[in-house]
């Protein structure tokens, strides 16, 4: 009759042991990084300044778009979208990594609002496609849906004939210094 109870509270165990791993496998297998602030400095259409609760300043690079640059057509437009919708709001910041320059990239998200987003669907970003494979395949299809619209309805820089992507016109930019 004493071996019952000890298997038993020994399977218990196991079985719980089991379960808290697969649990935290989940956890792991889904959890994102998160830090939330409030928008204090808008640099250009694509990158901002947010400030923690902890009084900590970082700058976010905006995953997966490219905005036109500050001397470039759009490049003050989108600057002034991104500083309309979130300037002074708080924000949260799914952490994607760094960029080159130290800056943390990021999604913003403003309650259910992915900014990035709704940067392309403002027609004064670009999905940056050079970089979707390292974006959740949904994200990477919404943001192409996205551009896609304000192409088809015209809608800001798409106005433009032929308007020059923000990659091709830093490159013109350095191969013009560097003869």
């Amino acid at each position: 009759m004493r071996q019952r109870p000890k298997s038993l509270i020994f399977f218990l165990f196991a079985l719980f042991v089991s379960f808290c791993t697969i649990v935290s496998a989940q956890d792991v297998k889904s959890s994102k990084t998160f830090v939330s602030g409030k928008v204090i400095a808008i640099a250009d259409g694509d990158t901002v300044t947010v400030l923690t609760e902890e009084n900590e300043q970082f700058k976010v690079r905006l995953a997966g778009i490219d905005c036109p640059e500050k001397t470039q057509a759009f490049g003050n437009r989108a600057k002034k979208a991104l500083s309309e919708k979130v300037f002074g709001q708080n924000v949260r910041i799914e952490h994607r990594g760094k960029d080159q320059y130290g800056r943390t990239l990021g999604i913003v998200m403003m309650g259910n609002i992915d900014i990035n987003e709704y940067m392309i669907a403002q027609g004064v970003a670009w999905h940056f496609k050079r970089y979707a494979s390292s974006q959740p395949q949904e994200e990477a299809d919404r943001y192409s849906k996205a551009e896609e619209i304000a192409r088809k309805n015209k809608k800001g820089l798409w106005v433009q004939d032929n308007p020059t992507p923000p990659w091709k016109f830093r490159e013109d930019q350095k191969n013009n210094r560097n003869p």
